[in-house]
């Protein structure tokens, strides 16, 4: 997939150009499906996917006290986009100068002079421009003059759930991490380095990873059976995403004892895919209580992880159009 992140690389139209245009976090189930119309749409016309989207998200620059955080980081963005064989996404920089922008000035000169657009998809709420002068109403009138199609998708539903970031946010922030894999079509994931902490898990007799991320959404804090993946092996894992309150630590920390694992892995990276929730962080009385606990969360997390199954790429990868398309050939662990 080639990622453009500034309008002025594209110096010439998109052949046969088939857009859709949002914010896409999460790219929950409800995305994909309007990525697999955008891409089928695109090989019956012999012409370009392209998803495009603002960095950063509009409203952390207009509201920032509304903004929401965020669930994928923006390079798990791009890599989930590109797992559903897009061709092209458009990272476009936003600003309060891009905000400012007439709906007509977007269409006229982005959508057809800079994109090339032929056919344009949007959900039922789309709005855009200065003031949200358009919509999709206003798309297919323009359209209509210009020369390209529009496509208004309304909500996207499963058994009568409507898939939505909004709730996945909700549901995460509840610790209910088990329950966004049906949304998303995977396991929530988070991905940091490894940095040095203050070492009190080795002292315990549970030695942990410290990672520093980039995710601003993590689940709500407490204590969780994952799995984690590390030089490409994949690992069963407890980690511990909180403040310590036990030693009165300030900031949270994101914690990861990898079951039967003793070797330094400082600087590397580490892939969490969160499985079940055990607990709550708690402030124990003692040390040798939270000990008790822990051994408690490791033998509870070994009898969930021995019968969990990660979705791993090829399961994310569902689309017979897509994997005609030689998508089977991307690396499996990519989500």
């Amino acid at each position: 997939m080639r990622v453009i992140r500034d309008l002025q690389q594209l110096t010439t139209p998109l052949p046969g150009a088939v857009v859709t245009i949002g914010n896409f976090d999460g790219v929950h189930l409800g995305h994909r499906e309007i990525f697999r119309s955008l891409v089928r749409h695109a090989r019956k016309i012999d012409g370009t996917s392209v998803v495009y989207t603002f960095v950063p998200h509009p409203l952390k620059v207009l509201v920032p006290e509304r903004a929401p955080q965020l669930i994928n980081t923006q390079a798990e963005k791009e890599r989930l986009v590109a797992a559903s064989c897009v061709d092209v996404m458009i990272c476009a920089p936003f600003n309060r100068q891009v905000a400012s922008l007439s709906a007509e000035h977007f269409v006229e000169e982005v959508l057809v002079k800079t994109i090339g657009v032929r056919h344009l998809i949007v959900g039922y709420d789309y709005t855009f421009g200065r003031d949200r002068q358009g919509n999709g109403e206003y798309l297919r009138q323009r359209g209509a003059e210009l020369g390209f199609s529009v496509d208004i998708l309304g909500p996207i539903a499963q058994d009568g759930e409507v898939f939505s970031s909004s709730r996945i946010r909700k549901l995460l922030l509840a610790g209910e991490v088990e329950a966004v894999i049906p949304m998303l079509g995977r396991h929530f994931t988070l991905e940091g380095e490894v940095v040095h902490g203050v070492k009190r898990g080795r002292s315990l007799g549970f030695p942990t990873a410290n990672l520093q991320t980039e995710k601003e959404l993590l689940p709500r804090p407490g204590v969780y059976a994952v799995k984690a993946r590390l030089d490409g092996v994949m690992h069963d894992a407890v980690v511990n995403i909180g403040c310590n309150p036990t030693f009165c630590r300030e900031g949270t920390t994101v914690e990861v004892h990898l079951l039967d694992f003793n070797r330094q892995i400082y600087g590397q990276n580490i892939r969490l895919y969160f499985i079940q929730r055990l607990r709550n962080e708690m402030a124990f009385p003692a040390v040798e209580a939270l000990v008790a606990a822990i051994h408690q969360d490791i033998a509870k997390a070994r009898d969930i992880l021995a019968k969990t199954r990660v979705l791993a790429f090829r399961d994310y990868l569902d689309c017979g159009v897509l994997v005609e398309q030689g998508a089977g050939d991307l690396r499996e662990d990519e989500p």
